[in-house]
């Protein structure tokens, strides 16, 4: 089966967040995919988490290492669609390109972030529960 995976998970598996576990098995096996500005999202949630120190400066380099460990199928998302998305809920283009991903696969989604589970309940986007 194909996944949509949310930036937070590839996180919270790199950072052995509480949820890791979980995610490793739910996703074991499967293919993941993710739209392309992934790669960026976590180089801008890395700087973000630098900043409010909840990174130290010498983990930096080794957590993105580990990010880009995980097997993942980048994609080009249709941006249009995403800001139709975007504009519709009221959330940021980033996360509409994951909701729209899943939704050109028809795929399910997996995230940690609950604002993006709720609308992609309201978009008939099929869940991986994690929390």
């Amino acid at each position: 089966m194909k996944i949509i995976a949310d930036t937070n998970t590839f996180l919270a598996v790199t950072l052995h967040e509480p949820e890791r576990d979980k995610i490793i098995r739910l996703t074991l096996g499967h293919d993941l995919i993710a739209p392309d500005i992934l790669p960026f999202e976590i180089g801008n949630a890395l700087s973000a988490m630098l900043k409010r120190r909840r990174l130290e400066p010498e983990d930096l380099l080794s957590v993105w290492d580990a990010t880009q460990q995980i097997p993942v199928d980048l994609r080009n998302v249709n941006i249009r669609d995403a800001l139709k998305v975007a504009s519709q809920f009221n959330i940021y283009a980033y996360d509409a390109y994951f909701l729209v991903c899943a939704i050109s696969l028809r795929c399910p989604l997996i995230t940690l972030d609950r604002r993006m589970i709720e609308v992609a309940q309201s978009l008939g986007v099929q869940i991986m529960e994690v929390i």
